[in-house]
Formats: C-alpha cells, sequence, structure tokens
C-alpha cells in the first residue's frame, strides 16, 4: 500500500490514524490535506471530520540496495554496500574482494549494473527521477584520469600530424570526459559520431 486516505477529528489526529495504519514513521510520509473538517455548532451540528492523503516516500537506497544484494547473491558475491542520496543522486560503493568481476572489461559490467538499478529505482516513478552512481575500488575515478591524460596526448599527436584521430567506441559518460578535456583547445575540436553503442569521440585540427 502505497497510501492511504484516514479521517480523524483533527488534521493531526488523521495523520497519525493513517501513519499507524501505513506501518511506517512520519519521516517515510508525505501528507496532504483533503478537508480540514469542521467543528459544527455545539461540536454536533454540521460537524465533520478532518481528512487526509499519507503517501508512503519511495525509498531509493533500499529499493536500490535489496536489488544489488539479490544480484549478488546470485552470482556468489561477498560484498559491502554502502549508499548515500544526495539531492538527485544515489551514489553506491561497493566493498569487497575480488571487484574486478563486477568492473568488467573497460567497466562495462559495472555500467549495466548501474543502468539496471536506475531501471528499478525510477520504475513508474512518480517523484523525482534519481540519477545512480555506481563505482568500486575507486574505478571510476581512475578510469576518468586515465581518459583526460589520453585526450591530451591524442591531442599534442593531432596537432603534430595534422591528422585527425578517431577514438574506440564509448558510452556517453565516457564521451563526455574527453569533450571536457579539450573544451579549452585553441587548436583542436571534438565531435562524436556513429550510433549507440558504436559511437566515438573525433578530433581534428580547427580551421584556420
Amino acid at each position: 500500500m502505497n497510501f492511504i486516505e484516514m479521517t480523524g477529528r483533527t488534521i493531526e489526529e488523521a495523520k497519525q490514524n493513517a501513519i499507524s495504519e501505513l506501518g511506517v514513521t512520519e519521516d517515510k510520509v508525505d501528507v496532504v490535506v483533503i478537508d480540514e473538517g469542521r467543528r459544527g455548532l455545539l461540536s454536533i451540528i454540521g460537524k465533520r471530520p478532518a481528512k487526509v492523503k499519507v503517501t508512503v516516500k519511495r525509498d531509493y537506497c533500499e529499493k536500490a540496495e535489496n536489488f544489488l544484494k539479490n544480484i549478488f547473491d546470485a552470482m556468489g558475491i561477498d560484498a559491502e554496500i554502502k549508499i548515500k542520496e544526495i539531492k538527485d543522486k544515489i551514489k553506491i560503493e561497493i566493498i569487497g574482494s575480488n571487484m574486478g568481476i563486477l568492473i568488467g572489461y573497460r567497466g562495462e559490467t559495472l555500467d549495466s549494473l548501474q543502468y539496471l538499478v536506475s531501471l528499478v529505482i525510477n520504475k513508474e516513478h512518480d517523484g523525482q527521477y534519481k540519477r545512480v552512481i555506481i563505482d568500486t575500488e575507486n574505478y571510476r575515478t581512475k578510469r576518468e584520469e586515465t581518459l583526460k591524460k589520453l585526450a591530451i596526448r591524442m591531442s599534442h599527436k593531432v596537432q603534430k600530424s595534422r591528422k585527425t584521430i578517431k577514438f574506440e567506441p564509448m558510452n556517453p559518460y565516457e564521451r563526455r570526459i574527453i569533450h571536457s578535456a579539450l573544451q579549452n583547445n585553441r587548436n583542436i575540436k571534438t565531435y562524436s559520431e556513429g550510433d549507440e553503442p558504436n559511437r566515438y569521440v573525433v578530433i581534428d585540427l580547427k580551421k584556420a
């Protein structure tokens, strides 16, 4: 049950009745007052109870954690899951031994896992969309630094050889890292070509 409508002598009583019925704490719900109620003449004639709609907030972190635990159990992976909700982001850190199996080739497995978690927690969402970021062994920071260095190295090569360089296909996140790393270079330009999942970054000289 995601919501319930409840009445009471006062708005507060109606709210507490609903919370009790839902079996949650007050910080886990949103409350909308449907009817403030009416005391009536001599508290009898025209008396009307207060009415509220109480909705259980979506617990993104709990849903993400439960999904990951089921995945890890099926894979036989023993790992600790740390989750933080920061505004519109759900940041997940996975801690354990031999996390290479979760990272996969150039982070492909980690990206797939991140995509699945995003689908699960945002499914049929009627609230705020949450962006999911999953990392383990600080892989994403290391990968970002590697791509930045590669971008700069390739830009020097383009300027020296005066020939265009095409990167291998990358996901949108990694392509943005390349574009961002070279956006202030006055001598070259970057752009993307191809269709997903084979879209790639091109480094080229700016026309004089």
